[in-house]
């Protein structure tokens, strides 16, 4: 199994900030640095805007921060509310990793831009004034790892994603259960509040 895996250029497997059309002044989707969320795998908020420059994607692109301290922090997310053919647009400050047809799997590539050897090549590469520093693009794009079989990676990637998913449907679950108690705890306290006003009252006319 493992001398199918072979040596490549994360260039020869991953597609960076791909050509992109999209006129100036055209209203889209947009999204700002801070719509992504630290280690989180899909970006969940976006503005409406004009278009005047910036990073251009598509729906299941990867965007990848490339600026200090987003980087470090865990910036790396993905696009999963375009519509098919549609295009967004965001902070110039975003690298966009992208699959190649028939050599690599998106959900791999994001899992790999998340990995240490993936982030740790685009640290050592940051070059910049102190608080400002970028990823060097040229330092990912000749970064060499061993990649496995297209089928392969949809396997090992599937199996990660069943895990985010389990894990965000444990966080909602979390979050519900945490609203349901201080609705209760708010009640509760409501209801002691107008017994004692009450009290108090009947205590006034008694």
């Amino acid at each position: 199994m493992n001398s199918e895996w072979k040596w490549v250029r994360c260039d020869e497997f991953i597609d960076f900030n791909p050509k992109e059309t999209l006129k100036k002044g055209t209203i889209s989707k947009k999204v700002a640095m801070e719509n992504v969320l630290p280690h989180q795998k899909y970006v969940n908020s976006y503005t409406i805007d004009k278009y005047n420059g910036g990073s251009k994607f598509r729906n299941n692109d990867v965007l990848f921060a490339r600026i200090t301290p987003c980087l470090e922090n865990g910036k790396t997310s993905q696009i999963n509310f375009l519509e098919e053919n549609e295009i967004g647009f965001g902070s110039t400050e975003f690298i966009i990793l992208r699959n190649k047809d028939n050599i690599s799997d998106i959900s791999y590539i994001y899992y790999l831009a998340i990995s240490n050897i993936f982030r740790n090549q685009a640290i050592k590469s940051m070059t910049g004034t102190s608080g400002r520093q970028r990823v060097q693009i040229d330092s990912l794009k000749s970064l060499e790892i061993k990649i496995p079989p297209l089928t392969i990676q949809k396997k090992i990637s599937a199996i990660f994603s069943n895990i985010d998913n389990k894990i965000e449907v444990n966080k909602k679950i979390n979050k519900n259960f945490i609203y349901q108690l201080l609705k209760h705890l708010i009640l509760q306290t409501l209801i002691l509040v107008i017994m004692y006003l009450v009290i108090y009252l009947m205590t006034l006319f008694l």
